[in-house]
Parts: C-alpha cells; sequence; structure tokens
C-alpha cells in the first residue's frame, strides 16, 4: 500500500497504523509477557522476548524506512550494537572509524577485546587508510558517520567497494542523519545500527536500539542473537519510539536549519577557536555528504579558546541541557572529555583532537535568537 509513498508519509503510515481489533489508529501497547497456543494452530508469537506485536510494528516500520529486510529493536543503542559485534568471533578483525561513540570505543576495547576480537581504528574519512588497515582475518568494516563528536564524513559509496573487493560486511552507525537525511542500505551497506534514544524517539523519554539488515541471511543471523542474548526493547518504549518516529521529518527539517544558524553565528565569536558543522561551506565533507545524503544533521561541535569562557557556559547556560546524549526536540549540550568521551582513554582523545575546550551541541527546536542570547549572557 505505501509502495512509492514519500517518507513522510510511510512515518505515520507504515507501523501498523489499523489495529484489526478495534480499528485504533494508533499501535496497541502489547503490554504481555506470553500468548495462549493453539496446539493445531500456533500463532505468530509465543514469548515477548522472541517477539511483540507492538515491538514488531516497530521492526517493520524501521526496516521499510531503511530499506532493509528486517529491523530489530534493542533496549539500548548499545544492546543494539553489541549483538551486532556478536555476530563475530575470536580472532576476527574489525576495521573501526577512529572518531566514533565513546561507548562503542569502550566496548571494543574493554569488553570485545577479552574474547579475542581484533579492532583497527583508522580515519575513515580516508579511504586509503581503510583499505590499508585490511588484513586477511578482516570480516567487517564498522562505520560511524557522521563521526561523533568531531563530525567527520566517511564516503559511503567507497568504502562500500572497499568491502565488496576484500568480501567484508560493511557496518555504519546511522544515528546522526537517521533514514530521513541517509540511507546507507540504499548506497551497498549490509548492516544499519542506531541509538534509536537520539534523533528517532525525539523527546529524551526512551532508551532504544534499531538494527536493519539489508539480506535475509544476515537478518536471520541477528534475529538469532536478538533472542539469544535477550536485549530486547518492551512493549512501552516500542510505542513511545514509534509515536516520536512519527514527527522525525518535520523535526530534522527545523532541527536542521537550526543547526547552520547556529554553526554560522558560532564561527563569528572572538571566543570561539574552531566550528565543525558539515554544513559548513568549509567543512571537507561538505561536497561527500551532499551526495550521500540529503542534508547536515542537528549537531554541531566547537572548541573555545579559553577555559573560563567555557566553565562559564557549562554554569550558566539555561536553555540547552548540559547532558549526556543528543537528538532531543530540547538543545542539549555535552562535554565529551567528561560526557560521552569519558570512557576514551586520554591518548586516545588527544590523538583525535577531542580536547578539553571541545563542545558538542544538539540543537533543538528552540528559536536560535534565544539560543544564541543565551550564550552570550552565559559567558557575559
Amino acid at each position: 500500500m505505501l509502495k512509492g509513498k514519500g517518507f513522510n508519509t510511510r512515518l505515520l503510515h507504515a507501523a501498523a497504523d489499523r489495529d484489526p481489533f478495534t480499528g485504533a489508529v494508533s499501535t496497541p501497547i502489547y503490554q504481555v509477557s506470553t500468548f495462549h497456543q493453539d496446539p493445531d494452530k500456533p500463532g505468530d508469537f509465543d514469548y515477548s522476548r522472541s517477539g511483540n506485536p507492538t515491538r514488531k510494528a516497530l521492526e517493520d516500520l524501521i526496516a521499510q524506512l531503511e530499506g532493509g529486510d528486517r529491523g530489530f529493536a534493542f533496549a539500548s543503542g548499545m544492546a543494539a550494537t553489541s549483538s551486532v559485534l556478536m555476530l563475530f568471533k575470536p580472532g576476527d578483525h574489525l576495521v573501526v572509524s577512529e572518531d566514533l561513540y565513546g561507548g562503542t570505543f569502550r566496548a571494543l576495547t574493554t569488553v570485545f577485546d577479552r574474547w579475542g576480537l581484533e579492532i583497527s581504528f583508522v580515519d575513515s574519512s580516508d579511504p586509503e587508510a581503510v583499505e590499508k588497515a585490511i588484513n586477511p582475518s578482516t570480516k567487517a568494516l564498522f562505520i560511524e558517520t557522521p563521526s561523533n563528536p568531531l563530525l567527520k564524513i566517511s564516503d559511503l559509496r567507497e568504502l562500500v567497494k572497499i568491502a565488496k573487493r576484500h568480501n567484508l560486511i560493511t557496518i555504519v552507525d546511522n544515528t546522526f542523519l537517521t533514514p530521513y537525511l541517509c540511507r546507507p542500505l540504499e548506497l551497498g551497506v549490509d548492516i544499519v545500527i542506531h541509538s534509536a534514544t537520539k534523533f528517532l524517539n525525539g523527546h529524551s523519554d526512551v532508551l532504544a536500539g534499531l538494527v536493519v539488515a539489508k539480506d535475509p541471511e544476515l537478518a536471520e543471523k541477528i534475529g538469532f542473537l536478538q533472542n539469544a542474548l535477550g536485549g530486547v526493547l518492551g512493549p512501552q518504549d516500542s510505542w513511545l519510539l514509534i509515536r516520536g518516529l512519527k514527527t522525525l521529518g518535520i523535526r530534522l527539517d527545523r532541527q536542521s536549519t537550526n543547526a547552520l544558524t547556529m554553526a554560522n553565528w558560532l564561527q563569528t565569536q572572538s571566543w570561539v577557536e574552531k566550528v565543525y558543522y558539515p554544513g559548513l561551506e568549509t567543512h571537507p565533507g561538505r561536497k561527500v555528504l551532499s551526495e550521500i545524503a540529503t542534508g547536515y544533521g542537528a549537531v554541531v561541535s566547537f572548541k573555545v579558546k579559553e577555559t573560563e569562557i567555557l566553565d562559564k557556559i557549562l554554569r550558566n547556560l539555561t536553555l540547552p541541557a548540559v547532558a549526556v546524549s543528543l537528538g532531543a526536540v530540547e538543545s542539549i549540550l555535552t562535554h565529551p572529555i567528561t560526557m560521552s568521551h569519558a570512557a576514551m582513554a586520554p591518548a586516545q582523545r588527544d590523538k583525535l583532537g577531542i580536547s578539553y575546550n571541545l563542545l558538542r551541541l544538539s540543537v533543538g527546536l528552540e528559536e536560535t535568537n534565544d539560543l544564541i542570547e543565551d550564550f552570550l549572557k552565559a559567558i557575559n
């Protein structure tokens, strides 16, 4: 019914929006752990870890939005990421974006390394560096783009070509752009991961992770891991995420516009050392991103020249929440070195340029004039 329909139409109508029993226009919350079984006619559901109608509506929705075979909903973004990493065995080697979420870095370097998963962190915005890091044990590329928190852009088209030459799985964390702005599976990527806590939900009230596999064989393996490991999303949170997704397009349109305004303004401020935002003409990845996505997202990172100014911002802002996370309707300001990337080794942070004076601003739906005034009041 929805084939060929626009993205915003699918956001509203692809998640079982007509309950067959009551006609309800909102997917019901099946708050249930088990299901009666007819011995002569087994049902589609037996136990909610293995499948729940509300969760399935969400999983079908994200699969359709990303253009994949099947979707999977997990209890958090890290549960989703960790489950995908369980596709690999001790001795396997992965090439991973060096500039990525601190929680993913922590899992790779303190959990998966203990059972023998080998990792090479590289600048994935440099395809030559990626290919150079591949060895006979390499099984996958794990790419985060735009990267977190320095917003480097990786050319997924080139990385997919490299992966195909070496028979590798390509995994992309699409949290920052979402399928509204970029659909990696359509570019040849095999698996997409989301921290759905962020833009997909958009309201700072749900922890969730989503995975979409492009082909049935990979989907079968991920489905087995989801059921075996059990880190599934509950029906209440699944319903909240479906509701949040309905406004994804209109939220990201406004947030992206606001982000560009804030990035341009930050560039004019004498107390700002550097601004990172792929929508700026000066950003080295702008051209690549414009070719693989329909927008630049709503996250702006910037470095402050003086520690005194940074401290004033963190202590005195009143509109943006100073907090971990991003992607909500309200603006959120994060200090990566003490928050999102605190788990990353200091030497690694220094190598990447994740310094004490770096801030990451997830721009919300506020009026940008009010945000600008809030920053100026905070530092003055």
